[in-house]
């Protein structure tokens, strides 16, 4: 009996071990002071060959569009909306739509007004969904804190 059950966890583990989590796209960040009073912070993924994300603009009953929130914060304020370059559009037949994607890489900047010389990062969450040519990934939320240095 002890034979089975130690076969079973080495089963088990094994089986955990080979199970890897698609991860596609990483996630870098940055800040650069314009000003005293303005920065510009840049999201930037990284793309597995292959796969792509999707655009802020995406209309409603396609895929799940990349999106930031931004946490509120008395130190700084959104200046505008967040930016992104023009993106690769193409039609998808799983959605039955264009849709807007990028592959490789693609940075987001977002500008913000300094309420105080003391600010000290830019927190917030993104939500983006990664595909390829035979499947799409759940959903995925990053937390992101961006420093503005000095």
């Amino acid at each position: 009996m002890k034979r089975i059950v130690v076969l079973l966890a080495v089963l088990v583990l094994s089986t955990a071990a080979f199970a890897q989590i698609e991860q596609p796209v990483r996630w870098s960040y940055a800040a650069k002071k314009v000003s005293n009073t303005e920065a510009i912070v840049f999201l930037k993924a990284t793309i597995d060959q292959g796969w792509h994300i999707y655009s802020q603009s995406v209309k409603e009953g396609g895929p799940v569009k990349t999106s930031f929130t931004f946490a509120p914060s008395k130190e700084y304020t959104l200046a505008g909306p967040t930016i992104e370059p023009k993106p690769i559009t193409k039609y998808e037949k799983t959605f039955g739509m264009n849709v807007g994607y990028f592959e490789n890489s693609v940075v987001f900047q977002q500008k913000i007004k300094l309420k105080s010389a003391k600010a000290s990062a830019v927190k917030g969450k993104l939500e983006f969904m990664t595909c390829n040519d035979q499947k799409c990934l759940p959903p995925d939320e990053v937390k992101f804190s961006v420093p503005l240095g000095k």
